[in-house]
């Protein structure tokens, strides 16, 4: 069974899933109330590339905000090991948990590791009609993220 590549243009796959806080989300009524949503596929929880990664994010989600932009991490861990990530760095945004890898299927976002699928870090910038502007596969860069979102607004 192959996966489909997601590419710029394509539309978003929807979700409907819970929040470290097990407030149910779904992506396209946060794109449907006038929201970009910026996706943060990352392994795991508290480990040093991650919390580099999301840590960034938090440091420049305020110019994320103005821009009307939704942050949304994205991980297979569950909510006790979400809050307290976000309890430990102050994240500002939520942390969705995708315990059955489904979220991270339908993104591309899996890996093969030796013999074990992990995650694989990736970020998907989705527009308010529900297609994706941005695609980046490792650590975003997130002054390109706000260029882009300049340029395009």
């Amino acid at each position: 069974m192959s996966i489909r590549k997601l590419q710029v243009g394509d539309t978003a796959p929807n979700f409907k899933a819970y929040t470290q806080d097990n407030q149910m989300t779904e992506l396209y009524e946060l794109l449907d109330s006038g929201n970009k949503v910026f996706l943060i596929f990352y392994p795991k929880d508290s480990t040093p590339g991650c919390t580099q990664q999301l840590c960034g994010v938090r440091d420049t989600y305020k110019e994320f905000r103005k821009r009307g932009v939704r942050v949304l991490g994205v991980n297979h861990g569950d909510s006790v090991t979400h809050k307290k990530f976000i309890q430990k760095n102050s994240f500002p945004f939520d942390i969705i948990v995708d315990k059955d890898k489904r979220i991270i299927k339908d993104y591309g976002c899996e890996k093969k590791f030796f013999k074990n699928m992990v995650v694989k870090r990736g970020v998907f910038l989705i527009k308010e009609d529900k297609t994706i502007e941005y695609i980046f596969w490792g650590q975003q860069d997130n002054q390109k993220v706000l260029d882009i979102l300049d340029k395009n607004n």
